[in-house]
């Protein structure tokens, strides 16, 4: 029947069909956000790649007596002859044992960066540079105490050490600064007691100072985190990165976040991370892996993002054009053909990679405003002449601009991106309700499926005659 509730179920699945080319639109943005990615990462390692610092931490080596038992060859008498034979003997040397590794009682980090745009292609890579200023205060009144008896501290051979994730971050003087005397600076090798990527100094016999002052400069891009090494941490980060994102074990206690940067800091006691202060076991690694906190130069909302959200979103607004469509069709003259439908779906399911396509050369919200315009006018000019609508094509372009200018709002804010979307579709469904409730869904009787999909009006049905009225006429 050329009912106007088969006509609804129709454009139903003309609907569900538009998944189709959302999906493979989402394919093309997916391939082109991870060259994105692949590109920024690139680029991000090149100038020195995220950054984990975690020290200072002195290593004081121990030396002691280390008894090993040994098999030796021997002879014995046995009825007067001399037979040879083994035996077990216990020998004793000094060795070096365990090492003692002592994290500092005070420790304030602070950090300065100042953010800088490296571009390769079409892509913008947002790095960073970087000055880390260290102040560490050491107790070594425990120290003896964690070693036995018979052991022996090589004060004198002691070092200092830094860990990070990559030594090519390091960018110009690197200082430490030992009771007012600078102490030189190696890079820590194969060779060191640990072979973590860092920095490390032989500082002779640490106990002659207790204060131990480094500024570190550093190129890097991503991250920079750091972990909470002293008995109280106070940690400050400095920038001019208007969008960032604090992650790790530990949220700042304090933050200001504005247009021209940010400040934040943290205050950290021992009690909240699980690393001894003096210990035989080197607890670096826990300390990376469970302690690490800061701050990641995060890319807010990027377009590739605002895309992605746009072509899951699109069939939400292909139904709503749809549901207009066929609202407005002259419903007894020539309605939209499945086919007009389609090339409806096909043109908003373009605009998606024409946003994508335009953001990479001249930003998100005039590549935003070209491709929906081109799309509004597309279609109302298709409703005007193609689909026949005469002046109901304007109730189309109003609609078209409602949804773009809703569906800008909803890209531009990814928090409330759900709320609108789900909104949105609540009152588009309650409008329908409201404007068909008076609608007759079983339609006219005698309009046959085959012609409404071919786009054909079948003749009126003749007018109904009143058979008593004629058959009264009829007498003599």
């Amino acid at each position: 029947m050329k009912s106007i509730g088969f006509r609804f179920l129709i454009v139903g699945l003309l609907t569900v069909l538009m998944f189709v080319p959302l999906f493979l639109a989402g394919e093309v943005i997916d391939a082109r956000a991870n060259h994105s990615r692949n590109t920024v990462s690139s680029v991000g390692d090149e100038w020195g790649g995220p950054q984990l610092l975690s020290g200072p931490q002195i290593i004081i080596p121990v030396t002691g007596p280390v008894t090993r038992k040994e098999q030796r060859a021997a002879t014995k008498i046995v009825n007067g002859k001399e037979i040879a034979t083994t035996e077990e003997v216990e020998i004793t040397e000094i060795k070096y044992k365990r090492s003692i590794y002592l994290y500092p009682d005070d420790y304030n980090f602070s950090i300065a960066s100042q953010t800088q745009t490296r571009a390769r292609g079409v892509f913008r890579v947002p790095v960073y540079v970087a000055t880390a200023d260290i102040k560490s205060r050491f107790d070594f009144s425990a120290v003896e105490a964690a070693v036995n008896s018979d052991e022996t501290l090589l004060w004198n051979d002691a070092q200092l050490r830094v860990s990070l994730l990559s030594n090519k971050a390091l960018r110009g003087a690197a200082k430490l600064t030992v009771g007012g005397k600078n102490v030189q600076l190696e890079p820590i090798t194969g060779s060191s007691r640990d072979t973590t990527p860092g920095i490390m100094a032989e500082i002779g016999d640490p106990r002659k100072a207790t204060q131990y002052d480094m500024e570190l400069g550093f190129n890097g891009a991503g991250s920079f985190m750091v972990t909470p090494v002293g008995r109280t941490s106070q940690v400050v980060f400095d920038s001019d990165w208007p969008h960032p994102s604090f992650s790790g074990a530990f949220l700042p206690n304090t933050r200001t976040v504005s247009e021209s940067g940010f400040e934040a800091e943290w205050l950290i006691p021992h009690l909240a991370r699980n690393l001894p202060q003096i210990s035989r076991e080197n607890s670096d690694q826990t300390a990376r892996a469970q302690t690490a906190f800061g701050v990641e130069y995060f890319q807010p909302n990027d377009f590739y993002q605002k895309a992605y959200r746009a072509a899951r979103y699109g069939i939400l607004f292909i139904a709503l054009t749809f549901l207009t469509v066929l609202l407005i069709e002259d419903r007894n003259g020539r309605p939209t053909h499945p086919v007009q439908y389609v090339f409806i779906g096909l043109a908003q399911s373009l605009f998606v990679l024409l946003m994508v396509a335009y953001s990479e050369q001249i930003g998100f919200a005039a590549a935003y405003g070209v491709s929906a315009g081109a799309t509004i006018i597309l279609l109302t000019l298709f409703g005007y002449i193609g689909m026949k609508l005469g002046v109901r094509s304007a109730v189309l372009g109003v609609m078209l601009v409602l949804l773009y200018g809703v569906l800008y709002l909803i890209l531009r804010s990814a928090d409330y991106a759900l709320l609108a979307g789900s909104t949105l579709a609540f009152l588009a469904l309650a409008g329908t309700m409201y404007l068909t409730r008076n609608e007759d869904w079983y339609g006219e009787p005698g309009h046959g499926v085959i012609d409404w999909l071919n786009g054909k009006t079948p003749p009126p049905s003749p007018p109904a005659t009143d058979v008593a009225t004629d058959t009264a006429k009829d007498k003599p």
